[in-house]
């Protein structure tokens, strides 16, 4: 393993265990078994550092999703598949998780940008797709980046907070068949 990549994992860790705020070039320095210097010869600054390792996770999530779609299946199936895998990498990924919980509860402003940057990559990733099923003639002529937002905001309440508010979660099926009644509905052609 290079030296840039020993500190790119040296500082996934810090930055999965400690969170960014709380993050240092230090401790990261002390993880990688390298002098602080060092790592200025490839990173300007923290921020840049946590920025090349947000980019890695982003690429690693949308690789999941792009798994989870079936060459022959349907708009509907594709969709489910992607979003839900895109959930459950946030869910379990231990940085994203650890990255979510600093937006939430220290509203860090480094932190809250990368919460925008991933919903935006989402968002993007679900667009291009809806973009090929609309050459396709399988779903309808929409502003599929305006949908991609829907479906990304409808699956985060469904998933993660509507099992703030209720006794039970709801079910994949029952997800998938909530979404499928109405805005996949609207949809196809």
């Amino acid at each position: 393993m290079d030296r840039k990549q020993e500190i790119l994992t040296a500082a996934t860790k810090s930055f999965s265990l400690f969170g960014y705020k709380a993050t240092t070039m230090d401790q990261i320095a002390k993880i990688a078994n390298v002098g602080k210097g060092t790592i200025y010869t490839f990173f300007e600054n923290k921020e840049v550092l946590f920025q090349e390792i947000v980019l890695q996770m982003i690429a690693e999530m949308k690789h999941e999703a792009t798994n989870a779609i079936k060459e022959d299946g349907s708009f509907q199936e594709n969709a489910h598949a992607a979003l839900m895998k895109m959930l459950e990498f946030r869910e379990t990924h231990q940085l994203f998780v650890k990255i979510i919980d600093e937006e939430k509860e220290l509203r860090t402003p480094t932190v809250q940008q990368v919460v925008q940057q991933v919903e935006q990559a989402i968002v993007l990733f679900v667009k291009e797709k809806i973009d090929k099923y609309i050459e396709k003639g399988e779903i309808r002529q929409v502003n599929s980046e305006l949908v991609a937002y829907l479906l990304l905001k409808t699956y985060l309440a469904l998933v993660n907070d509507w099992n703030l508010t209720h006794d039970e979660s709801l079910s994949e099926d029952e997800i998938s068949t909530i979404i499928q009644d109405t805005i996949f509905r609207s949809l196809i052609i």
